[in-house]
């Protein structure tokens, strides 16, 4: 059974194969279930143009394709840079039970690579983001959309 080192260093290395190899931004994923590699994913958003193209979130896009599920209980992530808020939110949404990191958004900062300035706009308020973000219940009396949903669920 391999460690919590050892993945790691699977993850950075796939990070530093990213850079040399396709000229990617530096960041690796592995996502672990039971000991064993399920997924892993580099950064892909200058090959994509997709902003969503992140190591972490490739990695958990494969993972519930492999394991059939939209659902990541008890799996671990690990990742050659400390996860971004979109990718820690969706770990918490999909049910990731653990992440690793190698390197901090301190690390990353002289180099431009820290998300600590989104970690920081997201902990305010929503009324006091930089981004316009309000509530607008047109149509929504009853919730009606929501209720159409919950009727086609199969249990």
């Amino acid at each position: 059974m391999s460690t919590d080192a050892e993945f790691l260093n699977q993850a950075v290395n796939l990070a530093m194969a990213n850079v040399i190899e396709q000229g990617g931004r530096p960041f690796g994923a592995v996502l672990v279930k039971d000991g064993e590699v399920i997924a892993s994913g580099v950064n892909e958003i200058g090959v994509t143009g997709d902003p969503t193209a992140h190591a972490e979130l490739s990695a958990m896009r494969k993972a519930a394709q492999v394991l059939g599920t939209p659902r990541l209980d008890g799996c671990v992530v690990y990742a050659s840079g400390q996860p971004c808020p979109m990718c820690l939110a969706a770990m918490h949404m999909t049910g990731v039970r653990a992440v690793r990191y190698c390197y901090s958004n301190a690390d990353g900062e002289p180099f431009g690579l820290s998300t600590a300035p989104v970690y920081a706009q997201m902990a305010k308020p929503l009324a006091e983001q930089a981004i316009d973000i309000r509530h607008d219940p047109v149509g929504a009396a009853g919730a009606p959309l929501y209720a159409a949903w919950k009727a086609r669920q199969i249990t």
